[in-house]
């Protein structure tokens, strides 16, 4: 089990009163608003890690960024050496 790290959050009384409305139409209870965040958070830190790399290869010609893709992709499927 993963230990947890409590966060102090502000947020708008708009947001707390959409967010709360919304789990409480799908069920959920207070103590799942932990859950969601971080959930958001993970999905949040995800989509900015992918816009980044999209940024970082949009020069890149198609053909070359399949040649790294590929060559990752092998490397990852490499069993450990360790």
């Amino acid at each position: 089990m993963s230990e947890n790290t409590r966060w102090s959050v502000s947020v708008s009384k708009e947001t707390d009163i959409a967010v709360r409305i919304f789990l409480a139409q799908r069920g959920m209870k207070k103590g799942d608003l932990s859950k969601f965040i971080e959930e958001a958070v993970k999905w949040r830190v995800f989509e900015r890690t992918v816009a980044a790399a999209r940024d970082k290869f949009a020069d890149l010609p198609a053909d070359a960024l399949d040649a790294v893709l590929s060559e990752a992709v092998a490397a990852a499927r490499q069993p450990n050496a360790d």
